[in-house]
């Protein structure tokens, strides 16, 4: 299959900005990013460009940036194996925990190891906020509870959940190609206690949970926090990521309006976790 390189410069270029493009162009039939220095490279099979679709996709983006793009076509090879090879390289948690693919080669033993289909870069843990939960999880006693993941992505922080000896998971995230991956990803660690939907926090009924994992972004949590906290077993746990050090008062303050109580946050590269309970 022919593909399409499509060269995104955005101004400015912020990892919030470039995770809502990509996960934009993937509603339109681009398969895979590589964030770069000015913006992002989205690759799409030849039959599925549309320079008006790109057009239309910067027009009716969300976030303040201004984006141009340009194309170039991209020699027939397989392009599956050439990410596999070049772009996803296996990460490995607090020595315990790996994430990777089964054509990698590991070394060692870890006490959790998830598989995960490669298609994108995003979920798979080497973004901060993924990792920054992975960790949090890693240190969480989770035997027997009840847990909700919201957006979801490749759904690795449902699935180390599971490992982890949670009773019941949920995943739920907006994005299609995020849902139908997490879906794939579940299959591939043969993982069963994990229910997954597409959808956003308006699919949150009666059911109630001990952990609930949103790691979404600032705007989306300030909005949902109050539906999280109606979906709180007594002594849940709400851990958030997605947003950076200074939102914290902002998203703290929400809790609190809510009846949540502050615990403790972590930082890597000003990006955060906060838990609440």
């Amino acid at each position: 299959m022919k593909y399409l390189k499509v060269s995104f410069s955005c101004l400015p270029n912020t990892e919030v900005i470039t995770d809502v493009l990509a996960s934009d162009l993937a509603e339109i039939g681009y398969e895979t990013f590589v964030t770069t220095e000015i913006g992002l490279d989205a690759y799409v099979p030849e039959s599925a460009y549309s320079e008006e679709r790109a057009l239309q996709v910067i027009q009716d983006f969300i976030l303040e940036s201004e984006i141009t793009f340009s194309s170039e076509e991209l020699e027939d090879k397989d392009w599956n194996e050439e990410w596999e090879k070049h772009y996803f390289q296996p990460i490995v948690i607090d020595n315990d925990c790996i994430i990777r693919s089964t054509f990698h080669k590991i070394e060692g033993e870890y006490k959790y190891q998830i598989l995960i289909d490669p298609k994108m870069a995003f979920g798979t843990g080497h973004h901060q906020t993924t990792g920054l939960i992975l960790r949090e999880i890693l240190k969480m006693e989770l035997q027997g509870k009840s847990v909700l993941d919201m957006g979801c992505g490749t759904a690795v922080l449902a699935i180390l959940a599971s490992m982890k000896g949670a009773d019941s998971i949920t995943g739920i995230d907006i994005d299609d190609w995020a849902y139908k991956n997490a879906i794939e990803n579940v299959r591939l660690n043969n993982v069963k206690n994990i229910k997954l939907m597409r959808g956003g926090a308006e699919l949150l009924g009666d059911e109630s949970y001990d952990v609930i994992f949103a790691n979404i972004n600032r705007n989306i949590l300030l909005r949902d926090i109050p539906l999280y906290a109606k979906s709180m077993n007594h002594n849940a746990k709400l851990i958030m990521s997605g947003f950076y050090k200074e939102d914290i008062p902002a998203i703290q303050l929400k809790c609190e309006e809510v009846g949540l109580t502050y615990s403790h946050f972590n930082e890597l590269d000003n990006w955060v976790t906060l838990v609440v309970g």
